[in-house]
């Protein structure tokens, strides 16, 4: 009887060959055991990945404007006055700032100008939607005042306005001044800060959202009087555009503490067009 041959290891590489081919894909690699599973979509990142250095944003124009007093200093004060002081950041792709003092003879005028990129850690919440929470928080804390408050200011105790003396404004019913002042209380002792009529402020300047600025805007104007010191009045724009979160605050406080408050209008046109200037950074 003839034998069969028996080549060894045929088996063997049939068997291996046969397991290799019946987990393989078409191109020849292993088929991913969580084929047809979804994975979750991550929210997209934000527009802005870094920010504008702060101390150069602001033009020379712009500072002359708002810090009139430089402009009497001598050459190398006056190039330190305009060159601003840049804040201490760990990380300036995130947070950068800058501020400028004036010391003029009239009046000491401050500004602040500070820009934060918003990043969420949450990979199914956008750099958008976490900006827009941040910036949430910080126009709830401004205290805006609203319609259903009458156009009041209800964000300090009584509302409405304060009159130099740090007495109620009285301004007539109907009309209320909306304005934010902040006051110590002071001893029968203490002169009052200031003499002459109550300050208030006009409906078209009380605290307010702002529109065509960036994404989200508003607008703050405080007025701080504290004891025999002059009325101190700030005005801070905040604004909100794609992940980047800008705000532009300045402040005057007249040298004489009887000298008139500073004026809303004044300092809010300044404000609001610094604050429109560094929208342009961001544009396309």
């Amino acid at each position: 009887m003839q034998r069969k041959a028996y080549v060894p290891g045929v088996a063997l590489l049939v068997v291996l060959v046969a397991g290799c081919s019946s987990g393989s894909g078409t191109d020849g690699t292993a088929t991913d055991s969580k084929a047809g599973v979804p994975k979750a979509a991550a929210a997209p990142p934000g527009r802005y990945r870094t920010l504008p250095e702060p101390c150069r944003a602001v033009n020379k124009g712009v500072l002359k404007d708002m810090l009139p007093g430089a402009a009497e200093l001598a050459d190398d004060q006056k190039a330190k006055a305009y060159a601003g002081a840049a804040e201490l950041t760990y990380d300036t792709d995130r947070r950068v700032g800058c501020r400028w003092k004036d010391e003029a003879p009239d009046a000491v005028r401050r500004l602040y100008v500070d820009f934060e990129r918003v990043v969420s850690y949450d990979p199914a919440v956008s750099d958008d939607d976490r900006a827009k929470a941040v910036y949430g928080k910080k126009e709830s804390a401004a205290k805006l005042p609203t319609a259903k408050d009458g156009g009041k200011d209800t964000s300090r105790p009584g509302g409405g306005g304060t009159g130099k003396s740090g007495t109620p404004s009285g301004t007539p019913s109907g009309k209320p001044s909306g304005l934010r002042v902040q006051n110590q209380a002071a001893s029968p002792t203490t002169p009052p800060a200031s003499s002459g009529p109550p300050a208030t402020t006009p409906d078209g300047l009380k605290p307010r959202i702002l529109t065509g600025l960036g994404d989200a805007a508003y607008l703050d104007d405080a007025l701080t009087a504290s004891g025999s010191a002059a009325q101190r009045r700030t005005v801070t724009v905040v604004f909100r555009t794609s992940n980047v979160i800008v705000t532009v605050e300045y402040t005057e406080q007249p040298s004489s503490p009887s000298a008139t408050a500073p004026d809303s209008q004044e300092l809010q046109e300044k404000t609001q067009a610094l604050a429109a200037k560094l929208a342009e950074l961001f544009g396309d």
